[in-house]
């Protein structure tokens, strides 16, 4: 399927890019979180599980369990962001 993904502050610092449209097997947060860890070391230093990263879907905050859909938007951001 088919979803928007957007990164905030620094992850979007770390990765080089602030958004991505992206094909995803992952039906969860957590799958989709997986799948980028995999993605690039950027990818894999950002979002590694032992780091501190929110995760909105939808717009709304989210844990891991939530369900990916066609057409959804993910965000990722550490969970203080600046202006």
């Amino acid at each position: 399927m088919k979803i928007s993904i957007k990164y905030f502050a620094s992850i979007r610092e770390a990765i080089g890019q602030g958004s991505e449209l992206r094909d995803t097997a992952a039906t969860t947060l957590a799958g989709l979180r997986d799948e980028l860890l995999a993605a690039s070391p950027a990818h894999a230093a950002s979002l590694a599980r032992g780091r501190s990263v929110r995760m909105a879907l939808n717009q709304v905050m989210s844990d891991e369990a939530a369900a990916l859909s066609e057409g959804c938007e993910v965000a990722f951001f550490p969970p203080v962001t600046g202006g």
